[in-house]
């Protein structure tokens, strides 16, 4: 299990030939990482003389955090088992037609879940971005910035969790399908940036 590795094990294994794990994977470690420096920042929140009147909010935003790190654990070997299978799919057999068409369906739906995990790994990263907010804007000030770091982490894991997409959308031959993903992708793109772009301009240091 890639997410029960150790740091050095990990960007080992990411370094090596093996094709996984790979961006995806990346992704959504993350987005883990911006949802574990939020519950940080919420954390030296609760309890703090002065912060008395978010206690409550900051106890309910660490059980959101704690919530979405443990899927995006999850979906580091989610992803990578996603491409498992696309590969697997190639290695069907292809003799008769009967084969190459139950080859054929497979590598479809291969591709499919293939860009239905980033996809879900965007989302996901997305809702992270508000929670960083909200540790920047009434969290500890000692740790502004790393709620800051958070919201980074949080877009840049957006942004990589989309390029796997798109890039997986390429090999799908079903139009609808591949029409509805594109419309979400282009509108978490839109969204993103100008996101952060607001959020970091609460930092303040």
């Amino acid at each position: 299990m890639l997410g029960e590795m150790s740091v050095k094990e990990f960007l080992e294994k990411t370094a090596s030939k093996a094709p996984v794990p790979g961006g995806g994977s990346v992704a959504a470690l993350s987005a883990g990482i911006a949802a574990s420096l939020t519950e940080m920042v919420a954390n030296l929140t609760i309890g703090k003389k002065g912060y008395e009147e978010v206690e409550k909010e900051m106890e309910e935003l660490l059980n959101k955090a704690k919530e979405l790190r443990d899927k995006f654990v999850e979906d580091i070997d989610r992803d990578s088992n996603a491409f498992d299978k696309v590969m697997e799919s190639f290695k069907l057999p292809k003799d008769t037609d009967e084969q190459k068409e139950k080859r054929k369906k497979a590598i479809q739906e291969a591709f499919k879940n293939a860009a239905l995990v980033p996809l879900d790994v965007a989302k996901n990263a997305y809702k992270m971005m508000d929670l960083a907010k909200v540790v920047i804007e009434k969290g500890n000030k000692n740790a502004v910035t790393d709620g800051a770091v958070a919201c980074m982490m949080a877009r840049t894991a957006v942004l990589s969790a989309l390029y796997n997409v798109k890039i997986n959308l390429g090999s799908i031959k079903d139009e609808k399908f591949v029409q509805k993903l594109s419309k979400e992708v282009e509108e978490l793109e839109s969204k993103v940036n100008k996101e952060e772009e607001e959020i970091l301009s609460k930092v303040e240091l």
